[in-house]
């Protein structure tokens, strides 16, 4: 089995490409970094999609696909697939961050210093919305409200919760062709990486009067779960399968496709 490497990719001195590995174009891989392929031509070797970055003295591990543009940090070893613009780190390595992604900015964005009177921030994600919430402060507990189709853009059909998420795990990694939903971090706190093909901002939604809105053709990703994190999600929808997309380059061709029309 032989490996098949893009002519665009870029092998700095010392890199190493097993058997059966799959370089794509505009790869870079740095000096003495290793890409494991098959074991005497079994199981799956590694991929590195488009544009991704390995860096010096990194290893990747048979069957560990590096998405798209991700970078890894030199020295690390990567055990479990990266997704798309993914920067992780470390051994084994973890998600660290999110290639050309901002962070919100503004007093709605800010951890701590969120007001105590309602408002709506814009983002620089297309249709993206930061959202705070009333918060009424008692001495028998506090309370947060919400309003839908007054503050809340839609009427939602159906909400999920997610919780017992392991520090490491990344959830998300999709985008919906008509489904809108609204992120609320009833407990603790989840980072959310908002992505419309061409911006992309995080999102630390830690406190639960705040909210975030993402509207259909979205990429969204939430990672960073506090241990005791619990994400209230409302969609505009009941589940479709046909709705998700969750390939990153299928969801760039559609975002292509949609603004050439």
């Amino acid at each position: 089995m032989t490996n098949k490497i893009a002519q665009s990719a870029r092998l700095m001195p010392g890199a190493f490409v097993g058997e059966g590995v799959t370089i794509e174009a505009d790869v870079v891989l740095g000096p003495n970094s290793v890409v494991l392929g098959c074991s005497n031509g079994t199981g799956a070797a590694a991929c590195v999609q488009a544009g991704a970055q390995i860096g010096a003295n990194a290893t990747i591990h048979p069957g560990v696909t590096v998405g798209i543009r991700a970078r890894v940090a030199p020295g690390a070893v990567v055990t479990r697939s990266v997704p798309p613009l993914a920067i992780v780190a470390g051994n084994p390595a973890r998600i660290t961050g999110y290639v050309d992604t901002s962070a919100g900015q503004g007093p709605l964005a800010t951890s701590g210093s969120v007001p105590a009177i309602r408002g709506v921030q814009t983002s620089s994600v297309r249709g993206v919305t930061l959202h705070n919430f009333l918060k009424v402060p008692d001495l028998r507990g506090s309370l947060t409200v919400g309003e839908f189709d007054r503050e809340v853009p839609f009427v939602p059909k159906r909400y999920f919760l997610v919780f017992d998420v392991p520090t490491a795990e990344t959830r998300g990694e999709h985008a919906h062709i008509r489904c809108e939903q609204f992120l609320i971090a009833v407990r603790g706190s989840v980072s959310v990486v908002a992505d419309d093909g061409v911006m992309r901002e995080e999102f630390l939604l830690d406190q639960p009067q705040l909210g975030l809105y993402l509207p259909p053709m979205t990429w969204g990703i939430q990672y960073r779960y506090s241990p005791d994190a619990v994400l209230l999600v409302f969609a505009s929808d009941y589940y479709d399968s046909a709705d998700y997309i969750r390939d990153y380059g299928d969801f760039l061709a559609m975002v292509r496709q949609k603004g050439a029309s």
